[in-house]
């Protein structure tokens, strides 16, 4: 017999899809992945199709089956599920068949929409009602390209057909059958169509979009009850009983409860999260006041968000497009070859900026190179530029709340870096901590599962063994060089706005 109960947590990302396995004093049993075609089917273009994301889920579930003991099997009491937010996916409810290619976050097609509506002078509104702006990252853009372009689309909505969600809506059907069509508040938050203060849909948004608010998902708390896994999947019959988008996930995983505590992933992106408490805490520098997650009865925590769209990408493009390294590893053993960067500063604006320049037209710039400039040189500063993208947030945050975070958690692949994490020290002035396990987004959704669940009865307990095998990295960078690397790192920033022409 097993001496506790086991969670499962179902996390779709946007280059892999994991299933994995937890304890209830969340210590990981297992997990299992399955990777996931990104196509670019045009510059700025980002997109997936949908029935490979669900393939690649249910693969990874598969996989984790395979592993574990049939006595670990039954004991899995609880699901969650967290996901890439803000990516769009229609499909027709009669059937389930998607009704063309999902649209990814990192998506920058919808620029022109976007413009549309900021000189209507619709954003002041938007963003005040969403804590979002009008930018071609949410979702609301992406449906309406959608509804134009896509003649699927354009024959479900006609035929009163049509349902759309977020990914961990699209999941959630596909898990139970077809029977529940819900976005939590988290995901929901993202779409720039659900009211941040009042926790619902707006139908005027929708009406802007041209998407009856019909087909949007149910709106749900992030703990409930959403049904089951169906029978004829592993882990059939397995109740559902979390829904988390990823960075909140990974917040809530990371055990940044209260006022001030904050957390940055390092995945395809890189993402900063300040948990603001119970109230809403607005940035006029580009941070986005977002939901971070709910109890049972839908009482909200509250985050502000910087969001990056190139970190992880960073390293794949020195692997596959430059191929100055054969797995994303080598950049840290590349790094250590060369005692600095001697001037060189990788921007990694490959699809945009997002926070706090929100430029889908900046690109990526390597610059400072001379005759003397190797391998070496360019993967530092790719890991430096990371960092002080981070650190730029950092930074704004801080001004936002009028407070000095204390420190920083991180988690996501690229966080197995030392040098990553020693340059966010250095360029932050913060402690950087690290656990000993990096799958925090997974954890905290299976944590938030467990506490639906009755299983875990309240996180002080995992609060206080926080600290416990986690690394910490302390800045051993004087003030003064701190801010001369900054300058230096705005200038190089500034140059590669507004570059490309849509």
């Amino acid at each position: 017999m097993l001496d506790q109960p086991l969670l499962l947590a179902l996390d779709q990302g946007t280059s892999s899809s994991r299933a994995v396995l937890f304890n209830t004093e969340g210590y990981l049993v297992a997990s299992a992945s399955a990777a996931l075609a990104i196509e670019y089917p045009s510059d700025g273009w980002v997109q997936q199709d949908p029935q490979k994301i669900w393939e690649s889920q249910l693969q990874a579930m598969k996989k984790l089956e395979q592993k574990i003991t049939p006595e670990q099997a039954r004991a899995i009491i609880s699901c969650g599920i967290t996901n890439q937010r803000e990516t769009t996916v229609l499909w027709r409810k009669s059937n389930g068949i998607p009704c063309g290619q999902a649209i990814v976050w990192q998506d920058g097609r919808t620029t022109s929409i976007c413009s549309e509506w900021k000189a209507e002078g619709l954003e002041e509104e938007w963003r005040r009602r969403t804590g979002l702006l009008l930018d071609p990252y949410f979702s609301a853009s992406k449906i309406r390209w959608l509804l134009l372009n896509e003649p699927a689309a354009q024959q479900a909505l006609r035929d009163k057909d049509l349902c759309f969600g977020t990914v961990e809506s699209w999941l959630l059907w596909k898990l139970t059958g077809g029977k529940r069509h819900c976005s939590d508040m988290s995901n929901a938050s993202r779409t720039l169509l659900m009211d941040l203060a009042r926790r619902e849909w707006i139908e005027s948004y929708c009406n802007v979009i041209g998407l009856p608010i019909e087909a949007l998902p149910e709106l749900v708390p992030c703990r409930g009850d959403f049904g089951a896994i169906q029978s004829n999947i592993p882990f059939g019959g397995v109740a559902i009983n979390a829904m988390l988008g990823d960075q909140q996930a990974a917040t809530f995983g990371q055990l940044c409860l209260e006022r001030g505590e904050a957390k940055c992933t390092y995945g395809t992106g890189a993402f900063l999260v300040v948990n603001t408490g119970k109230e809403i805490t607005h940035s006029s520098s580009g941070l986005l006041s977002t939901l971070g997650w709910t109890d049972s009865k839908g009482s909200p925590t509250y985050c502000l968000e910087g969001s990056l769209f190139n970190a992880g990408t960073v390293v794949q493009w020195l692997r596959d497009g430059l191929g100055i390294i054969d797995s994303a590893e080598q950049i840290n053993t590349l790094a250590e070859e060369v005692e600095s960067s001697a001037g060189v500063m990788l921007v990694p604006a490959f699809t945009g900026w997002g926070t706090p320049h929100w430029d889908p037209s900046a690109r990526g710039l390597l610059i400072g190179l001379t005759r003397d400039s190797c391998k070496g040189h360019i993967a530092k500063a790719a890991l430096e530029g990371i960092a002080l993208s981070v650190a730029s947030l950092i930074e704004l945050a801080q001004m936002a709340l009028n407070k000095t975070l204390g420190e920083l958690a991180v988690d996501g692949g690229a966080a197995a870096s030392n040098y990553l994490l020693q340059a966010q020290a250095n360029s932050t002035g913060l402690g950087v901590r690290r656990p000993t396990n990096l799958e925090s987004t997974a954890k905290g959704v299976a944590l938030l599962a467990g506490l639906q669940a009755g299983v875990i009865p309240d996180l002080q307990k995992l609060v206080l063994k926080r600290q416990e095998n986690a690394e910490l990295f302390i800045p051993n960078l004087s003030i003064d060089k701190r801010k001369q690397w900054h300058a230096k790192w705005n200038e190089a920033v500034n140059r590669s706005l507004k570059w490309h022409d849509n």
